[in-house]
């Protein structure tokens, strides 16, 4: 049977699709999403959200080895230990020593993550396989095996670097910046596969007709970079960004195990070292406590302000 003439498609349209006037649209349940991600959360609240607490929680009271032992009772300091912590210069010291190591690092984590990965794009399989596998090999060693060798490469003694460059028993971890660049260096070898990696996957994503409209018109690899690749790239350099000042900012075992846990006289101590030195070393739960949330705040600080300025900017996230 024909549908009469004159009629339009939404008339011709079967009476239970047609949309009624004036009611909308069903729309699906605000707490489908939650449902979906409710076994993550309940996973990342047993892991996370629990030591969290009991981390502020023991930053609020005295909590030395004698409350530990049961030989003195538990005193409520309320924030006493955070007076403590911002009156002494000395954590001022270490928090500008940490502010500036990780942004170096992070810094060059970007820096040689994102060539190798346009590096990635140049290369036939072959290279491009060694070098990949040359990387996931350097992000799968542990921080202490790897903290090691480097050090090793850099003996006064058995080390070949020196060696090569003629420096004889010049000692790396004597001086602080020495100390601090030998590390980095290690930090950086370690961290640059993620970055790598996940930068390589962006680009093979992008259009190739964008990138070859930008050689014909005569951009260099710099430009396309940062004329192209970068502002499509920018979500994904958001991530990795975040990811490597959390890495950074909290680095422990390269710092431990390289300067002897925070090099001579303590000249290359970052707050993690100090948080756990305060906390085991001098047995001042409560303080080491008060400076583990302290970095948890600033780390929790510097997301938030990165994530607002990229939506002032009207990035999706």
């Amino acid at each position: 049977m024909t549908a009469p003439a004159g009629l339009t498609g939404a008339e011709r349209a079967p009476a239970r699709i047609r949309a009624v006037p004036g009611r909308p649209r069903p729309r699906a349940p605000r707490l489908t999403p939650w449902l979906y991600l409710a076994p993550a959360l309940v996973v990342l609240a047993a892991l996370l959200a629990y030591p969290v607490y009991q981390l502020g929680l023991i930053s609020l009271f005295e909590y030395t080895q004698a409350q530990v032992s049961g030989g003195e009772p538990t005193v409520f300091r309320g924030f006493g230990n955070y007076a403590d912590v911002f009156g002494d210069d000395r954590f001022w010291q270490v928090l500008l020593s940490t502010v500036v190591f990780a942004a170096l690092c992070v810094l060059c984590t970007l820096a040689v993550g994102c060539a190798l990965a346009v590096l990635l794009t140049r290369v036939r399989a072959l290279p491009r396989l060694a070098l990949m596998l040359a990387a996931l090999g350097a992000w799968a060693t542990p921080a202490v095996t790897g903290s090691t060798v480097w050090l090793f490469l850099f003996d006064p003694d058995f080390g070949p670097v020196n060696r090569i460059l003629g420096l004889g028993d010049h000692s790396w971890t004597y001086g602080r910046y020495s100390a601090f660049f030998l590390v980095l260096l290690e930090v950086v070898w370690c961290s640059f596969p993620f970055v790598m990696i996940t930068v390589y996957a962006g680009i093979r994503a992008v259009p190739a007709e964008v990138l070859e409209a930008a050689a014909l018109d005569g951009a260099s690899p710099w430009r396309i970079w940062r004329s192209v690749l970068a502002p499509l790239l920018r979500p994904i350099l958001t991530v990795v960004t975040i990811q490597s000042v959390i890495w950074d900012f909290k680095v422990f075992t390269q710092i431990y195990v390289m300067t002897g846990g925070g090099g001579i006289a303590g000249q290359n101590l970052v707050l993690n070292v100090y948080a756990y030195q305060q906390a085991f070393a001098s047995s001042q739960y409560g303080l080491g406590s008060a400076i583990g949330v302290v970095m948890l705040v600033l780390l929790l600080a510097v997301t938030l302000v990165y994530l607002r300025l990229l939506r002032r900017q009207g990035e999706e996230l």
